[in-house]
Protein backbone atom coordinates (compact mmCIF):
# COMPACT_ATOMS: atom_id res chain seq x y z
CA UNK A 1 0.00 0.00 0.00
CA UNK A 2 1.24 3.34 -0.56
CA UNK A 3 1.49 5.99 2.34
CA UNK A 4 -0.91 8.96 2.19
CA UNK A 5 -0.61 11.55 4.74
CA UNK A 6 -1.77 14.49 5.00
CA UNK A 7 -1.50 17.97 6.57
CA UNK A 8 -4.80 19.52 6.79
CA UNK A 9 -4.57 23.53 8.70
CA UNK A 10 -7.55 25.37 9.55
CA UNK A 11 -6.84 28.78 7.84
CA UNK A 12 -8.58 30.75 10.50
CA UNK A 13 -5.56 31.99 11.70
CA UNK A 14 -1.64 31.75 10.96
CA UNK A 15 0.86 28.75 10.61
CA UNK A 16 1.56 28.71 14.40
CA UNK A 17 4.77 26.71 15.33
CA UNK A 18 3.01 23.64 16.16
CA UNK A 19 1.26 23.29 13.09
CA UNK A 20 4.27 23.54 11.20
CA UNK A 21 5.91 20.68 13.14
CA UNK A 22 2.20 18.69 12.43
CA UNK A 23 3.51 19.68 9.10
CA UNK A 24 7.05 18.39 9.28
CA UNK A 25 6.59 15.18 10.29
CA UNK A 26 3.79 14.14 8.00
CA UNK A 27 5.65 15.30 5.32
CA UNK A 28 8.71 13.53 6.69
CA UNK A 29 6.81 10.15 6.94
CA UNK A 30 5.24 10.29 3.41
CA UNK A 31 9.36 11.23 2.26
CA UNK A 32 10.52 8.19 4.44
CA UNK A 33 8.13 5.58 2.44
CA UNK A 34 8.18 6.84 -0.75
CA UNK A 35 4.57 7.89 -0.50
CA UNK A 36 2.65 10.86 -1.09
CA UNK A 37 2.44 13.78 1.12
CA UNK A 38 -1.73 15.84 0.62
CA UNK A 39 -2.52 19.51 1.91
CA UNK A 40 -5.80 19.59 2.57
CA UNK A 41 -6.97 23.61 3.59
CA UNK A 42 -10.23 22.88 6.23
CA UNK A 43 -12.16 25.83 5.28
CA UNK A 44 -15.45 25.04 6.55
CA UNK A 45 -15.74 27.55 9.10
CA UNK A 46 -16.71 30.51 6.57
CA UNK A 47 -17.10 33.10 9.48
CA UNK A 48 -13.46 32.79 10.35
CA UNK A 49 -11.84 31.54 7.42
CA UNK A 50 -9.88 34.10 5.80
CA UNK A 51 -7.84 34.78 2.14
CA UNK A 52 -4.93 35.73 3.87
CA UNK A 53 -4.91 33.14 6.54
CA UNK A 54 -5.10 30.65 3.41
CA UNK A 55 -2.05 32.43 1.95
CA UNK A 56 0.06 32.41 5.24
CA UNK A 57 -0.46 28.83 5.30
CA UNK A 58 1.06 28.63 1.33
CA UNK A 59 4.09 30.92 1.95
CA UNK A 60 4.99 29.33 5.57
CA UNK A 61 4.85 25.44 3.59
CA UNK A 62 7.15 27.42 0.82
CA UNK A 63 9.43 28.82 2.59
CA UNK A 64 9.97 25.98 5.02
CA UNK A 65 10.13 23.82 1.92
CA UNK A 66 7.39 21.31 2.65
CA UNK A 67 6.40 20.58 -1.11
CA UNK A 68 3.55 18.74 -1.13
CA UNK A 69 2.26 15.82 -3.91
CA UNK A 70 -1.49 17.00 -4.23
CA UNK A 71 -3.14 19.65 -3.26
CA UNK A 72 -4.17 22.12 -2.42
CA UNK A 73 -7.78 21.03 -1.80
CA UNK A 74 -9.97 22.89 -0.42
CA UNK A 75 -13.02 21.69 1.36
CA UNK A 76 -15.59 24.25 0.58
CA UNK A 77 -14.94 23.26 -2.91
CA UNK A 78 -15.89 19.91 -2.20
CA UNK A 79 -19.43 20.30 -1.20
CA UNK A 80 -21.04 18.25 -3.66
CA UNK A 81 -18.57 15.37 -2.46
CA UNK A 82 -20.35 15.61 0.99
CA UNK A 83 -23.78 15.47 0.23
CA UNK A 84 -23.53 12.95 -1.78
CA UNK A 85 -22.16 10.91 1.10
CA UNK A 86 -24.79 12.38 3.07
CA UNK A 87 -27.28 11.26 1.18
CA UNK A 88 -25.83 7.84 1.03
CA UNK A 89 -25.55 7.32 4.93
CA UNK A 90 -29.19 8.97 5.00
CA UNK A 91 -30.36 6.17 2.99
CA UNK A 92 -28.52 3.11 4.41
CA UNK A 93 -30.15 4.62 8.20
CA UNK A 94 -26.37 5.56 9.48
CA UNK A 95 -27.55 9.30 9.91
CA UNK A 96 -30.56 10.65 10.56
CA UNK A 97 -32.62 13.82 10.49
CA UNK A 98 -33.01 15.85 14.08
CA UNK A 99 -35.49 18.26 14.74
CA UNK A 100 -34.71 19.30 17.98
CA UNK A 101 -34.68 23.83 18.51
CA UNK A 102 -31.78 24.81 19.49
CA UNK A 103 -33.72 26.33 22.69
CA UNK A 104 -34.68 22.47 22.97
CA UNK A 105 -31.14 20.98 23.21
CA UNK A 106 -30.46 23.77 25.79
CA UNK A 107 -32.94 23.04 27.76
CA UNK A 108 -32.07 19.45 28.04
CA UNK A 109 -28.32 20.49 28.50
CA UNK A 110 -29.05 22.45 31.39
CA UNK A 111 -31.51 19.71 32.96
CA UNK A 112 -28.67 16.90 32.45
CA UNK A 113 -26.27 19.76 33.99
CA UNK A 114 -28.07 19.83 37.27
CA UNK A 115 -28.54 16.60 37.48
CA UNK A 116 -24.91 16.27 37.33
CA UNK A 117 -24.87 13.94 34.42
CA UNK A 118 -22.69 14.80 31.23
CA UNK A 119 -24.82 17.03 28.64
CA UNK A 120 -25.23 14.91 25.70
CA UNK A 121 -28.08 14.58 22.83
CA UNK A 122 -30.83 11.97 24.38
CA UNK A 123 -31.36 10.28 20.91
CA UNK A 124 -35.18 11.95 20.51
CA UNK A 125 -35.12 11.56 16.86
CA UNK A 126 -32.82 8.87 16.94
CA UNK A 127 -34.79 6.05 14.31
CA UNK A 128 -34.98 2.48 16.66
CA UNK A 129 -36.90 -0.61 15.73
CA UNK A 130 -40.53 -0.17 17.25
CA UNK A 131 -39.53 3.38 18.47
CA UNK A 132 -42.29 5.86 17.20
CA UNK A 133 -40.81 9.17 15.89
CA UNK A 134 -42.27 12.60 16.97
CA UNK A 135 -44.35 14.59 14.55
CA UNK A 136 -42.42 16.37 12.35
CA UNK A 137 -42.31 19.64 13.16
CA UNK A 138 -42.87 21.95 9.83
CA UNK A 139 -40.89 25.29 11.28
CA UNK A 140 -37.79 23.33 12.47
CA UNK A 141 -35.33 22.64 9.78
CA UNK A 142 -33.25 19.51 10.45
CA UNK A 143 -30.39 19.13 11.31
CA UNK A 144 -28.41 15.22 10.23
CA UNK A 145 -27.00 13.16 12.98
CA UNK A 146 -24.53 10.37 12.84
CA UNK A 147 -26.15 7.40 14.46
CA UNK A 148 -23.13 6.46 16.49
CA UNK A 149 -23.21 2.62 17.89
CA UNK A 150 -24.11 2.54 21.46
CA UNK A 151 -22.59 -0.19 22.72
CA UNK A 152 -18.70 -1.85 22.49
CA UNK A 153 -15.85 0.28 22.15
CA UNK A 154 -14.06 2.20 19.82
CA UNK A 155 -10.13 1.29 20.09
CA UNK A 156 -6.84 1.95 18.07
CA UNK A 157 -3.26 1.53 18.73
CA UNK A 158 -2.02 5.14 18.40
CA UNK A 159 1.46 5.50 16.62
CA UNK A 160 2.20 7.94 19.44
CA UNK A 161 0.18 7.29 22.21
CA UNK A 162 -0.06 3.64 22.25
CA UNK A 163 -3.46 1.46 22.89
CA UNK A 164 -6.79 3.71 23.16
CA UNK A 165 -9.97 2.80 23.88
CA UNK A 166 -13.21 4.97 24.04
CA UNK A 167 -16.91 3.38 24.83
CA UNK A 168 -19.81 4.43 22.76
CA UNK A 169 -21.69 4.91 25.49
CA UNK A 170 -19.27 7.73 26.21
CA UNK A 171 -20.48 9.32 22.30
CA UNK A 172 -23.40 10.39 21.57
CA UNK A 173 -24.93 11.27 18.22
CA UNK A 174 -23.06 14.46 16.56
CA UNK A 175 -24.57 16.31 14.08
CA UNK A 176 -22.68 16.00 10.75
CA UNK A 177 -24.52 18.39 8.40
CA UNK A 178 -26.10 21.81 9.98
CA UNK A 179 -29.52 22.83 9.21
CA UNK A 180 -28.53 24.92 6.45
CA UNK A 181 -27.30 21.85 4.44
CA UNK A 182 -23.14 22.81 5.46
CA UNK A 183 -21.54 19.63 6.50
CA UNK A 184 -19.98 20.09 9.93
CA UNK A 185 -15.51 19.52 10.21
CA UNK A 186 -16.06 15.80 11.77
CA UNK A 187 -17.73 14.83 8.83
CA UNK A 188 -15.46 16.69 6.26
CA UNK A 189 -12.53 15.46 7.43
CA UNK A 190 -13.99 11.89 7.43
CA UNK A 191 -15.06 11.60 4.39
CA UNK A 192 -11.73 13.01 2.73
CA UNK A 193 -9.29 11.37 4.58
CA UNK A 194 -11.42 8.02 2.94
CA UNK A 195 -11.63 9.57 -0.33
CA UNK A 196 -8.18 10.55 -0.60
CA UNK A 197 -6.67 7.43 0.53
CA UNK A 198 -5.07 8.59 4.00
CA UNK A 199 -3.30 6.19 5.34
CA UNK A 200 -1.73 7.61 8.16
CA UNK A 201 -3.28 10.45 10.11
CA UNK A 202 -0.38 12.56 12.15
CA UNK A 203 -1.69 15.29 14.05
CA UNK A 204 -2.44 17.06 17.43
CA UNK A 205 -3.26 15.40 20.33
CA UNK A 206 -6.68 17.89 21.00
CA UNK A 207 -7.65 15.81 17.97
CA UNK A 208 -8.21 12.42 19.93
CA UNK A 209 -11.10 12.79 20.69
CA UNK A 210 -13.14 13.47 17.99
CA UNK A 211 -10.47 10.45 16.65
CA UNK A 212 -13.41 7.34 17.90
CA UNK A 213 -16.42 9.48 16.19
CA UNK A 214 -14.15 9.58 13.44
CA UNK A 215 -12.70 6.00 13.01
CA UNK A 216 -17.31 4.95 13.66
CA UNK A 217 -17.66 7.02 10.53
CA UNK A 218 -15.11 5.42 8.87
CA UNK A 219 -16.45 2.00 9.71
CA UNK A 220 -20.36 3.05 8.82
CA UNK A 221 -19.20 3.88 5.17
CA UNK A 222 -16.97 0.79 4.87
CA UNK A 223 -13.73 2.48 4.62
CA UNK A 224 -10.54 1.24 5.50
CA UNK A 225 -9.46 2.59 8.75
CA UNK A 226 -5.78 4.82 8.99
CA UNK A 227 -3.34 4.63 11.47
CA UNK A 228 -3.03 7.39 13.76
CA UNK A 229 -0.50 9.42 15.60
CA UNK A 230 -1.58 12.02 17.76
CA UNK A 231 1.41 14.37 18.79
CA UNK A 232 1.69 15.95 22.33
CA UNK A 233 1.51 19.78 22.84
CA UNK A 234 4.34 22.22 22.45
CA UNK A 235 4.86 23.85 26.13
CA UNK A 236 6.29 27.24 25.57
CA UNK A 237 10.65 28.02 27.82
CA UNK A 238 8.43 28.84 31.05
CA UNK A 239 6.34 25.80 31.33
CA UNK A 240 3.18 26.87 30.02
CA UNK A 241 1.47 26.36 26.67
CA UNK A 242 2.73 27.70 23.90
CA UNK A 243 0.73 31.18 23.11
CA UNK A 244 1.07 34.95 21.67
CA UNK A 245 3.30 35.70 24.52
CA UNK A 246 6.15 33.33 24.33
CA UNK A 247 7.17 35.45 21.06
CA UNK A 248 6.23 34.10 17.19
CA UNK A 249 2.46 34.00 16.58
CA UNK A 250 3.40 32.76 13.22
CA UNK A 251 6.10 30.84 11.62
CA UNK A 252 6.76 33.75 9.08
CA UNK A 253 7.22 35.83 12.34
CA UNK A 254 10.56 33.57 12.43
CA UNK A 255 11.29 34.52 9.03
CA UNK A 256 10.29 38.39 9.64
CA UNK A 257 12.53 37.91 13.53
CA UNK A 258 15.55 36.66 11.21
CA UNK A 259 15.57 33.11 11.33
CA UNK A 260 16.65 30.52 8.53
CA UNK A 261 14.16 28.27 7.60
CA UNK A 262 16.62 25.24 7.63
CA UNK A 263 17.40 26.26 11.44
CA UNK A 264 13.54 26.36 12.72
CA UNK A 265 13.28 22.88 10.60
CA UNK A 266 16.14 21.08 12.00
CA UNK A 267 14.61 22.59 15.59
CA UNK A 268 11.13 21.64 14.98
CA UNK A 269 12.33 17.89 14.00
CA UNK A 270 13.74 17.61 17.63
CA UNK A 271 10.90 18.86 19.43
CA UNK A 272 9.70 15.81 20.91
CA UNK A 273 11.62 13.31 18.12
CA UNK A 274 15.03 12.07 18.14
CA UNK A 275 17.79 10.24 16.65
CA UNK A 276 20.37 8.85 19.21
CA UNK A 277 22.22 12.19 19.86
CA UNK A 278 22.32 13.80 16.57
CA UNK A 279 21.18 17.32 17.26
CA UNK A 280 22.39 19.29 13.34
CA UNK A 281 20.92 17.28 10.60
CA UNK A 282 19.23 18.56 7.16
CA UNK A 283 16.08 17.16 5.77
CA UNK A 284 17.14 14.28 3.91
CA UNK A 285 19.03 12.96 6.83
CA UNK A 286 15.65 13.51 8.65
CA UNK A 287 13.86 11.74 6.57
CA UNK A 288 16.16 8.41 6.07
CA UNK A 289 16.10 8.53 9.95
CA UNK A 290 12.33 9.60 10.77
CA UNK A 291 10.40 6.99 12.05
CA UNK A 292 7.26 7.06 14.72
CA UNK A 293 8.28 5.12 17.42
CA UNK A 294 11.07 7.65 18.69
CA UNK A 295 8.35 10.76 19.26
CA UNK A 296 7.73 10.92 22.86
CA UNK A 297 3.93 10.55 23.75
CA UNK A 298 5.18 13.93 26.52
CA UNK A 299 4.59 17.41 25.97
CA UNK A 300 8.00 19.49 24.42
CA UNK A 301 8.89 22.38 25.29
CA UNK A 302 10.20 25.10 23.45
CA UNK A 303 13.70 26.30 23.49
CA UNK A 304 14.37 29.65 22.29
CA UNK A 305 18.07 29.19 23.07
CA UNK A 306 18.10 25.95 21.29
CA UNK A 307 17.13 27.59 18.19
CA UNK A 308 19.37 30.25 18.55
CA UNK A 309 21.99 28.03 18.62
CA UNK A 310 20.45 26.32 15.52
CA UNK A 311 20.78 29.40 13.25
CA UNK A 312 24.33 30.39 14.50
CA UNK A 313 25.03 26.89 12.62
CA UNK A 314 23.32 27.62 10.17
CA UNK A 315 24.24 31.09 9.28
CA UNK A 316 27.84 29.89 9.24
CA UNK A 317 26.99 27.00 7.04
CA UNK A 318 24.67 29.52 4.67
CA UNK A 319 25.51 29.72 1.02
CA UNK A 320 27.52 33.44 1.09
CA UNK A 321 25.35 34.59 -2.30
CA UNK A 322 22.45 33.42 -0.82
CA UNK A 323 22.99 34.97 2.41
CA UNK A 324 24.03 38.11 1.44
CA UNK A 325 20.90 38.25 -0.93
CA UNK A 326 18.27 38.09 2.05
CA UNK A 327 20.42 40.86 3.97
CA UNK A 328 20.10 43.02 1.57
CA UNK A 329 16.70 42.43 1.58
CA UNK A 330 16.42 43.53 5.43
CA UNK A 331 19.25 46.00 4.95
CA UNK A 332 16.41 47.60 2.52
CA UNK A 333 13.31 47.19 4.70
CA UNK A 334 15.45 49.84 7.26
CA UNK A 335 16.87 52.04 4.49
CA UNK A 336 20.24 51.05 3.91
CA UNK A 337 21.34 51.15 0.25
CA UNK A 338 24.10 48.48 -0.28
CA UNK A 339 26.51 49.76 -2.60
CA UNK A 340 29.19 47.97 -4.80
CA UNK A 341 32.14 48.09 -2.59
CA UNK A 342 32.69 46.86 -0.50
CA UNK A 343 31.56 43.72 -2.01
CA UNK A 344 28.66 42.39 1.22
CA UNK A 345 29.61 38.89 0.49
CA UNK A 346 32.84 40.11 2.03
CA UNK A 347 31.36 41.89 4.70
CA UNK A 348 29.08 39.10 5.50
CA UNK A 349 32.36 36.83 5.67
CA UNK A 350 34.02 39.04 8.31
CA UNK A 351 30.90 38.59 10.33
CA UNK A 352 28.76 35.63 10.00
CA UNK A 353 30.89 33.85 13.00
CA UNK A 354 29.35 35.99 15.04
CA UNK A 355 25.83 35.94 14.41
CA UNK A 356 22.76 33.86 15.62
CA UNK A 357 19.88 36.27 13.94
CA UNK A 358 20.03 37.82 10.38
CA UNK A 359 18.25 40.42 11.42
CA UNK A 360 21.19 41.04 13.83
CA UNK A 361 23.45 40.52 11.36
CA UNK A 362 22.10 43.46 9.08
CA UNK A 363 22.58 45.56 12.14
CA UNK A 364 26.09 44.94 12.35
CA UNK A 365 26.92 45.29 9.25
CA UNK A 366 24.94 48.58 7.99
CA UNK A 367 27.87 50.70 9.10
CA UNK A 368 29.67 49.89 5.97
CA UNK A 369 26.92 50.83 3.76
CA UNK A 370 25.40 54.03 6.17
CA UNK A 371 28.19 56.42 8.25
CA UNK A 372 27.58 55.32 12.08
CA UNK A 373 26.41 57.38 14.76
CA UNK A 374 28.55 57.47 17.52
CA UNK A 375 27.21 58.21 21.05
CA UNK A 376 28.63 60.71 23.30
CA UNK A 377 29.18 57.81 25.94
CA UNK A 378 31.42 56.61 23.55
CA UNK A 379 33.12 59.94 22.58
CA UNK A 380 33.63 60.45 26.35
CA UNK A 381 34.72 57.26 27.20
CA UNK A 382 37.44 56.51 24.36
CA UNK A 383 38.06 59.82 22.22
CA UNK A 384 40.14 62.00 24.18
CA UNK A 385 42.26 64.43 23.32
CA UNK A 386 45.64 62.76 23.61
CA UNK A 387 44.72 59.69 21.26
CA UNK A 388 43.12 62.57 18.94
CA UNK A 389 47.16 63.64 18.07
CA UNK A 390 48.25 59.96 17.96
CA UNK A 391 45.45 59.21 16.13
CA UNK A 392 46.37 62.23 13.50
CA UNK A 393 49.81 61.06 12.93
CA UNK A 394 48.60 57.93 12.05
CA UNK A 395 45.95 59.52 9.65
CA UNK A 396 49.21 60.84 7.81
CA UNK A 397 50.86 57.23 7.60
CA UNK A 398 47.65 55.68 6.52
CA UNK A 399 47.37 57.90 3.39
CA UNK A 400 50.53 57.17 1.73
CA UNK A 401 50.54 52.89 2.07
CA UNK A 402 48.63 50.11 -0.02
CA UNK A 403 45.18 49.19 1.43
CA UNK A 404 45.51 45.75 2.55
CA UNK A 405 45.08 44.38 5.89
CA UNK A 406 49.05 43.52 6.69
CA UNK A 407 49.74 47.11 5.92
CA UNK A 408 47.34 48.81 7.75
CA UNK A 409 47.70 46.29 11.02
CA UNK A 410 51.89 47.51 10.68
CA UNK A 411 51.11 51.16 10.70
CA UNK A 412 48.64 50.60 13.40
CA UNK A 413 51.65 48.64 15.54
CA UNK A 414 54.46 51.24 14.57
CA UNK A 415 52.04 53.98 16.39
CA UNK A 416 51.31 52.25 19.29
CA UNK A 417 54.63 50.90 19.59
CA UNK A 418 55.90 54.70 19.45
CA UNK A 419 53.68 56.07 21.87
CA UNK A 420 54.27 53.56 24.15
CA UNK A 421 50.19 52.84 24.38
CA UNK A 422 48.52 49.31 24.57
CA UNK A 423 47.01 48.47 21.06
CA UNK A 424 43.33 48.78 22.25
CA UNK A 425 43.90 52.61 23.02
CA UNK A 426 44.16 53.26 19.84
CA UNK A 427 41.86 50.38 18.05
CA UNK A 428 39.01 51.28 20.60
CA UNK A 429 38.62 55.38 19.21
CA UNK A 430 39.45 53.94 15.78
CA UNK A 431 36.36 50.98 16.00
CA UNK A 432 33.90 53.56 17.95
CA UNK A 433 34.35 56.23 15.19
CA UNK A 434 34.34 53.35 12.46
CA UNK A 435 31.80 51.41 13.46
CA UNK A 436 30.02 53.25 15.64
CA UNK A 437 29.82 50.24 17.83
CA UNK A 438 32.72 49.41 20.72
CA UNK A 439 33.02 45.46 19.55
CA UNK A 440 33.92 44.43 16.01
CA UNK A 441 35.90 42.30 14.01
CA UNK A 442 39.42 43.06 13.79
CA UNK A 443 39.84 47.00 13.44
CA UNK A 444 42.25 45.97 10.43
CA UNK A 445 39.93 43.75 8.66
CA UNK A 446 37.29 46.19 9.25
CA UNK A 447 39.14 49.41 7.42
CA UNK A 448 40.70 47.06 4.86
CA UNK A 449 36.54 46.42 3.82
CA UNK A 450 35.48 49.72 4.55
CA UNK A 451 38.40 51.12 1.69
CA UNK A 452 40.67 53.44 2.11
CA UNK A 453 38.70 56.78 1.07
CA UNK A 454 36.35 56.01 3.43
CA UNK A 455 38.13 54.97 6.29
CA UNK A 456 40.05 58.28 6.10
CA UNK A 457 36.85 60.55 5.80
CA UNK A 458 35.53 58.99 9.07
CA UNK A 459 38.33 59.94 11.41
CA UNK A 460 39.05 62.98 10.26
CA UNK A 461 35.16 63.61 10.68
CA UNK A 462 35.44 62.33 14.10
CA UNK A 463 39.15 61.82 15.57
CA UNK A 464 41.44 64.57 13.94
Amino acid sequence: MTVRTRFAPSPTGFLHIGGARTALFSWAYAKKHHGKFILRIEDTDVERSTPAAVQAILDAMAWLGLDYDEGPFYQMQRMDTYKRVLTTMLDSGTAYYCYCSKEELEALRENQMQQGLKPRYDGKWRPEADKTLPAIPKDIPPVVRFKNPQTGLVAWDDLVKGRIEISNEELDDLIIARADGTPTYNFCVVVDDWEMGVTQVIRGDDHVNNTPRQINMLNALGATIPQYAHLSMILGDDGQKLSKRHGAVSVMQYHDDGYLPEAVLNYLARLGWSHGDAEIFNMQQFCEWFDLDHITPSTAQFNTEKLNWLNAHYIKEANIDELASDIAIRLAKAGVEVKLQPKLQDVLGLYRERANNLNQLAADVAYFYVPPKVSIEDVEKHITPEIKSVISALTQKLTAIDWTVANIHTEINEIVTLNQLKFPMVAMPLRVTLTGFAQSPSIDKVMALLGQEETLARIKANLV
